[in-house]
């Protein structure tokens, strides 16, 4: 594979959202797009946990892959998890995705427990290998059947060296060693939608991979630590932390009320479930109404400040 740039920031990873039929909307994905960009973020990421891709057929993945990269047009990467069970299925999901404008893929150890971690290696090695696009590799011990050590992910990316980054997700604790020692020479990102954020840039990450429903306090969170402004950063996390608290307490809340907090962000009218779906209740209804107050519309137009409130809480002037 040619040399690449090295990957770094914040990534969000978009919701899927449908019309009153059931079927995907596609001006949905492209107000996600829009005021991502609009926010400031260094690329955007599909067909994860959070875009309920348990719930899309292949042909709707692949759609999503397309309406994003025509939204996208090449002004930041776009990343897409590969959800296929076996390796040709896999290796032709990537290039259906290439074709339609991917430029990274994401690979999850296969769905199935009862495999070796050394049957697992072979698999997501051999997609790497012959992938026409650059691999990362998702671990999530949390929300995932199949996971793999730490020793093995350095192992893997020791040995294929098309296995560019990995989204290390778990205690900051327990990813921190791995992270140091990766991100020598692979691009780490973490994840659980940034609960540990300021603590994983400090442990070695360089890019966070959540859903988008805070993307505007997130990018700004990056920003400041990059520019060595470490308890401004702190200070902004702390401000929104309630809010991913609330959605990190499961997946299935994540999707109800997190898509429903950046319906109510981007302005979207309604929010349409695909069943079975987690119901949203009245007060966890009214707690999402007083986080839209706190985090403030996301807009389209690009350098929207943060909302005065959360400006006030985090201590800015």
């Amino acid at each position: 594979m040619p040399s690449l740039p090295r990957l770094s920031g914040v990534h969000p990873i978009l919701y899927a959202f449908y019309g009153p039929d059931g079927a995907l909307d596609r001006a949905a994905l492209e107000r996600q797009v829009d005021v991502c960009l609009a926010a400031g973020c260094d690329g955007i990421a599909l067909l994860g946990l959070v875009t309920e891709v348990f719930r899309l057929s292949t042909q709707e993945r692949l759609d999503l892959v397309g309406w994003a990269a025509a939204r996208i047009a090449g002004r930041v990467p776009l990343m897409a998890t590969v959800a296929e069970v076996s390796v040709h299925g896999q290796l032709d999901f990537i290039a259906e995705a290439k074709a339609r404008g991917a430029d990274w893929v994401v690979l999850q150890p296969p769905p199935g427990k009862g495999a070796s971690e050394r049957e697992i290696l072979r698999f997501l090695g051999g997609v790497a290998d012959r992938s026409p696009l650059p691999v990362g590799v998702q671990n999530n011990p949390l929300n995932m059947d199949v996971s793999v050590s730490n020793d093995a992910l350095l192992a893997l990316h020791r040995n294929h060296p098309n296995i560019r980054f990995m989204k290390a997700e778990g205690p900051a604790v327990s990813v921190g060693a791995f992270a140091r020692e990766a991100a020598k020479t692979c691009d780490v990102f973490a994840g659980h939608g940034g609960i540990e954020w300021p603590t994983n840039l400090r442990s070695g990450c360089q890019g966070l991979i959540p859903a988008p429903e805070l993307v505007d306090a997130q990018v700004a969170i990056w920003r400041l630590w990059s520019a060595g402004e470490h308890d401004r950063a702190e200070a902004l996390h702390r401000a929104i932390l309630p809010v991913v608290v609330f959605m990190s307490r499961s997946l299935p809340l994540l999707i109800a009320y997190g898509k429903r907090l950046m319906a109510m962000r981007m302005g979207w009218p309604e929010v349409h479930p695909r069943l079975p779906d987690t119901a949203v209740t009245p007060f966890g209804m009214e707690e999402l109404a007083r986080f839209a107050d706190l985090l403030g519309p996301l807009g389209t137009e690009p350098g929207a400040p943060l909302s005065p409130t959360l400006r006030r809480l985090a201590g800015f002037a």
